[in-house]
């Protein structure tokens, strides 16, 4: 049997379709195809093409070229994956934990998901979304007045100090204010 438009099998000399309706000349011509790296279909093979990979690797950055090197062994891939998703994890927490404070919170917590992106690509989604919401928030206030420019630093700096006063008395059992107090009055 012959389907038109198809590409056929040298084993049984029969026909299939193609994807694309067009007629192929064969499986090793659609595997170069997938091979080429011209032409956006690339994928490295699951055995792990090492001369491929350093060929490609050699146009890159000292930094790529590096990482490349240790993605090209299925075990340094692994342990590549697990080495940036502890570092920027570890980033991620620290600065999540910072941002409260006085001090580069969000700074730190936009540098973890930027190691994080370089091995995963929600973390790499999540860092564009971060970096376009910073920026309209950024465009909005640089377009408001300076009451509502102070009005915001207040609310900020209040959220501070709450977040520091009821730290401090919760897990050290000391009252701020009463301290405070107890300094004025001597």
């Amino acid at each position: 049997m012959t389907i038109s438009g198809g590409a056929g099998n040298p084993q049984d000399g029969h026909q299939r379709p193609s994807a694309t309706g067009d007629a192929l000349k064969d499986d090793e011509a659609s595997a170069e195809r997938l091979e080429n790296p011209r032409n956006g279909l690339h994928r490295p093979s699951v055995t792990g093409d090492a001369d491929d990979l350093k060929d490609e690797a050699a146009e890159r950055s000292a930094i790529g070229r590096r990482l490349d090197g240790i993605r090209s062994t299925p075990a340094g891939r692994l342990t590549l994956k697990i080495a940036v998703g502890t570092v920027g994890a570890v980033l991620v927490v620290a600065g999540l934990i910072m941002v409260p404070f006085p001090g580069p919170g969000w700074l730190v917590v936009f540098a973890g998901l930027a190691v994080l992106a370089t091995e995963f690509h929600w973390a790499n989604r999540l860092l564009d979304f971060g970096k376009r919401t910073l920026a309209g928030w950024t465009a909005w206030l640089g377009r408001r007045g300076w009451t509502v420019k102070i009005l915001i630093v207040l609310v900020a700096a209040v959220a501070a100090a709450a977040i520091v006063y009821y730290g401090v008395k919760l897990t050290f059992h000391i009252d701020l204010i009463a301290e405070a107090r107890k300094l004025l009055t001597r």
